[in-house]
């Protein structure tokens, strides 16, 4: 019951995607399972601080962890408002500290060996697979938003594709001809093919909506055959992009907009300008630098 109104919560209140709120009632029924038969409403202080002892000792990373007692803070803090409980047993644990691995982007290198290659059959299903790649790489989405992409997201007369983020949060981004060029090409091979993509632009053999780990095994498997990155995640992708146009002068802002960033801080952390560029554009920039 407890659970069942935290989601409701999380889904009509905060409009959080259906990807979070999995990843939350996961967390927390994982937990559920830890104190059994403690109710979970009956949750003390010592029972946190057993089940974090727990997870430090299965070697989870720091921020898997953090993600779990994030789950359950934000419970917890749902029935403290609600008033199931008078205190959060989570109110004075603190997340582990941790250093973020830096993620290194796709060189631009290895994205054109990646499009320009002979890995994409000519089926719906080759098409398919390099336009997934090709909409991660041009627009720099999330893995969920992909997925639940729309056709009637596609404007392709403006050149604009409309993206639903984080919390239901719309955003426009501007396409290029090479990708409108690419979008149109293969919703005329699917129609050619009777392929109905009725809702979704991209779709599985069996006609139902892509899921998370089939994206990432479809971009774990063409990005093994270009790099020797160690990392090979829909996500990189939107780290190569946003470095890629940084490099080539975009600005910053203008790329905090394209990835749906709320802070600007968010957006520096996706950047890799390498040192030579860096010194090239201070260097043209600087007022002292002479003319």
């Amino acid at each position: 019951m407890l659970k069942s109104k935290f989601i409701d919560h999380l889904n009509f209140e905060l409009n959080y995607s259906q990807h979070t709120i999995t990843a939350y009632l996961s967390d927390i029924e994982e937990f559920e399972n830890f104190i059994s038969p403690i109710s979970l409403d009956l949750v003390h202080k010592s029972d946190i601080q057993l089940y974090l002892s727990e997870l430090i000792n299965k070697n989870l990373q720091e921020r898997s962890i953090n993600r779990k007692m994030s789950s359950l803070r934000s419970f917890y803090n749902f029935l403290l408002i609600t008033g199931t409980i008078s205190n959060s047993p989570l109110s004075k644990i603190r997340s582990l500290k941790f250093y973020s691995k830096v993620q290194i982007p796709y060189s631009s290198k290895e994205i054109s060996n990646l499009f320009e290659s002979d890995l994409f059959e000519n089926s719906f299903e080759g098409r398919r697979d390099k336009l997934i790649l090709e909409v991660l790489y041009h627009t720099g989405i999330r893995r969920a938003e992909l997925i639940g992409l729309k056709v009637t997201d596609i404007d392709l007369e403006k050149r604009e594709i409309r993206v639903f983020g984080k919390r239901r949060k719309e955003r426009i981004i501007p396409i290029t001809q090479n990708l409108v060029d690419e979008i149109q090409s293969y919703l005329k091979y699917a129609s050619k093919e009777g392929v109905r993509l009725n809702t979704y632009l991209f779709i599985l053999e069996s006609g139902k909506k892509l899921y998370p780990e089939f994206v990432y095994r479809l971009t774990n498997y063409y990005l093994s055959h270009v790099t020797e990155k160690s990392r090979k995640s829909p996500h990189g992708f939107r780290h190569s992009i946003a470095t890629h146009l940084l490099n080539n002068g975009a600005e910053i802002n203008a790329i905090k907009e394209m990835l749906g960033h709320s802070s600007l801080a968010a957006t520096q952390l996706y950047t890799h300008n390498d040192i030579n560029q860096l010194k090239k554009v201070f260097n043209q920039a600087h007022p002292r630098e002479s003319k």
